[in-house]
């Protein structure tokens, strides 16, 4: 068979154009966005973190085209159980190693060879898990409630060992989960329960965080950035948070923007290419590329619907739906970050806020995605092929008329 863009590039073909844009937008803002850091960490060389992030997207599109040509969706169901215990085991060990070396935080496992944030294998297997949990039990309520028991087990045990080092990604795969079960016929009343208390255990971690010891150092950081939205902060008033810079961003952005590299505000922020890469977006392309951005996570979201909807067998279905719902959540968190809707928070934007080995399992959790809707066009192949020809045969009468 010829080897052409079309034999490699399959599954849903508009998902592919939002990636590529998506890809487009992230270069143009992360070679204007990481000028202080290129002067800091690269002596200068302006074009150094172009480069590495060029060659990180490259790569990531290869491991898009290499799980939907060469890697069965079952396959993933096979090995879910084992990713996400192999995934648990990363992150106790992310614990013990910040507890040992006295990192910063624990979110990042360095393996001396790699440092990576098993927070992000987490997304891809906690989602594995919970499609292949949920698809096997959907004959009864009875079936559906230990469905239920045992996705919820695994994303709070998940999800609690990753909120001692990053409380905000640990929403937002928690949301995700939540949404992956309520599409899998979860019963309304367990949601209904979970989420009360996911909600009474967000407002004892706030009311309780001034009376907890320095170790449980991320209480507090949750409990300040809360207040510092609601009651405002006190380096504000000197114009010199973050989140002042984002504002500050979008405000000289305007309607059309400064163009591309004419981010001013990029130079005094420390986040500009990752937390708040949209603040500067904004700025250089105003709030006409700020919508572009917005529209072009909505049809990543729709397709995502649509991928679901085509898929007739349940595995597949869950499985984009969690991923879909996770990205989606993270990157309307990260702009609502930026535009000072919502608290601070860590969240980068998915596949343009730069990044390293995250993007590489950013692109692993498109690639499932791809693979799903790819899947989805062999089975409606299959099954219009299998539908018997019906034959008209004229009556003999006729015939002789």
């Amino acid at each position: 068979m010829k080897l052409t863009l079309g034999n490699i590039i399959k599954g849903d073909r508009i998902l592919w154009v939002v990636l590529f844009f998506l890809s487009l937008a992230s270069i143009l803002i992360v070679y204007s966005a990481t000028g202080r850091l290129a002067y800091r960490e690269a002596g200068g060389f302006t074009a150094h973190y172009l480069i590495r992030h060029t060659i990180f997207i490259t790569a990531g599109f290869f491991i898009m085209a290499f799980l939907v040509n060469v890697v069965p969706v079952k396959f993933y169901s096979l090995i879910a159980p084992t990713a996400l215990i192999f995934t648990i085991g990363l992150l106790i060990l992310a614990l013990i190693q910040y507890k040992l070396t006295g990192k910063a935080t624990p979110r990042s496992l360095d393996l001396k060879f790699i440092s990576f944030q098993p927070a992000e294998l987490a997304k891809l297997s906690l989602v594995m898990f919970g499609a292949k949990m949920l698809a096997s039990r959907q004959k009864s309520e009875k079936e559906l409630r230990t469905a239920f028991f045992w996705v919820l087990g695994a994303s709070v045990i998940v999800c609690g060992i990753i909120s001692i080092g990053n409380i905000s990604t640990a929403a937002v795969i928690f949301m995700g989960m939540m949404g992956l079960m309520f599409v899998g016929r979860i019963p309304f009343k367990f949601m209904g329960l979970t989420a009360l208390a996911g909600i009474l255990m967000a407002l004892m971690m706030y009311f309780m965080a001034p009376y907890m010891p320095h170790s449980f150092g991320r209480l507090q950081t949750f409990k300040q950035r809360i207040d510092d939205h609601l009651f405002g902060d006190e380096d504000a008033e000197e114009g010199t948070t973050q989140a002042d810079f984002a504002k500050l961003a979008i405000f000289e952005g305007g309607m059309i923007g400064k163009g591309p590299g004419g981010s001013d505000v990029s130079n005094y922020m420390e986040a500009g290419y990752n937390d708040f890469i949209y603040a500067i977006f904004v700025e250089e392309y105003g709030i006409v590329g700020g919508i572009a951005i917005v529209l072009l996570y909505l049809i990543f979201l729709f397709r995502g619907v649509a991928i679901v909807r085509a898929s007739s067998r349940t595995f597949p279905a869950f499985l984009a739906t969690g991923i879909v719902l996770i990205y989606t959540i993270q990157a309307f968190v990260n702009m609502s970050v930026s535009t000072g809707i919502v608290p601070v928070t860590g969240q980068p934007l998915p596949w343009i806020s730069m990044g390293g080995t995250s993007m590489i399992f950013t692109a692993a959790g498109f690639g499932l995605i791809l693979s799903v809707s790819y899947l989805n066009k062999k089975n409606s192949k299959a099954e219009q092929a299998e539908q018997p020809v019906v034959v008209t045969v004229p009556d003999e009468d006729q015939e002789l008329k």
